[in-house]
């Protein structure tokens, strides 16, 4: 990470990128992300065909001088993450829970990318 040159103005400059696990299983893509902290309002996610955006912010509970650190290392503000989906899915039919500091979003596969096992004919 490349700090600005005032480094104390470093958090109020840089957005944060959200870490996710994504996976698929027979009928859908799930994105899971770590959010403790945010609240819903201050979430924000869009879903296209090929594409899904998250933007948010974490708030701190209360102000805290700096020079009253001893250690920082939580991130606090502005984030953000776009991930390209690696198949066909239904953007419109996609769904979001927010549990337990847990972001779950849930977007199902179009038939046309879902695996399909076939059976094989033996032929005498």
């Amino acid at each position: 990470m490349n700090l600005p040159a005032n480094e104390s103005d470093w958090l109020t400059d840089y957005e944060g990128q959200l870490a996710i696990d994504v996976y698929e299983n027979d009928d859908s893509v799930v994105l899971t992300a770590p959010l403790a902290g945010v609240d819903k309002k201050d979430l924000e996610i869009s879903i296209t065909d090929e594409v899904v955006n998250i933007k948010g912010e974490r708030h701190q509970q209360e102000e805290i001088v700096k020079e009253n650190f001893y250690t920082q290392e939580c991130y606090w503000g502005a984030f953000s993450r776009s991930y390209i989906l690696p198949v066909a899915v239904d953007a419109v039919k996609a769904e979001a829970a927010l549990k337990n500091g847990i972001l779950t979003i849930k977007i199902p596969k179009l038939e046309k990318s879902k695996t399909k096992t076939i059976d094989i004919k033996v032929e005498e």
